[in-house]
């Protein structure tokens, strides 16, 4: 990085809290068609682009400070509860699964894998969404996955799901 630039202080975060609690970064609130993404070296968030006509994020979407996934950038992540926050918002989460997903980058296919989470405040739960996530709900989220997608390049395939445990070692696996 060149004399000077700083990276955002929302990076600098480490991945859990003081409580043990995921920090999800929020980039792309709740019921957004657009994809915002952090540029790490303003500190600011930018339009990535636009979804596909009729799709928006069910939830609040961004990533996990202090980690780096398979795809060079900190893991994904998507908070489930029924509020919309906003870009900068600072999530304390729970765990509830791991999306497995691989896409085409530029040396092939590579995973990008998805963190599905819960709110950890009192009261943030509003959906009841327990410890195991519906079939309907995970298929619906796999939906929302693919659509996020379409007219990129990224032919994004979803290839499994696993449990809040796989999820926490995968988190602590990412860690930088």
């Amino acid at each position: 990085m060149p004399v000077g630039v700083r990276m955002s202080p929302l990076l600098e975060l480490e991945p859990f809290d003081a409580k043990g609690r995921v920090q999800m970064v929020v980039e792309t609130p709740r019921g957004s068609a657009i994809k915002f993404k952090l540029d790490e070296k303003k500190g600011i968030f930018t339009v990535s682009r636009s979804l596909a006509a009729g799709v928006t994020y069910p939830f609040d979407w961004g990533f996990v400070p202090g980690t780096l996934s398979e795809d060079g950038d900190p893991v994904d992540a998507l908070c489930l509860h029924s509020h919309a926050s906003f870009p900068g918002a600072v999530l304390p989460c729970r765990c509830l699964a791991l999306v497995s997903i691989d896409q085409k980058g530029s040396k092939g296919r590579v995973g990008n894998p998805r963190l599905i989470l819960a709110p950890a405040w009192e009261g943030g739960n509003v959906l009841q969404i327990g410890v195991e996530l519906t079939d309907r709900v995970k298929a619906e989220l796999e939906t929302f996955f693919l659509n996020a997608t379409l007219f990129t390049d990224k032919d994004a395939r979803i290839t499994g799901w696993q449990d809040a445990a796989a999820a926490e070692v995968y988190l602590h696996k990412t860690r930088i």
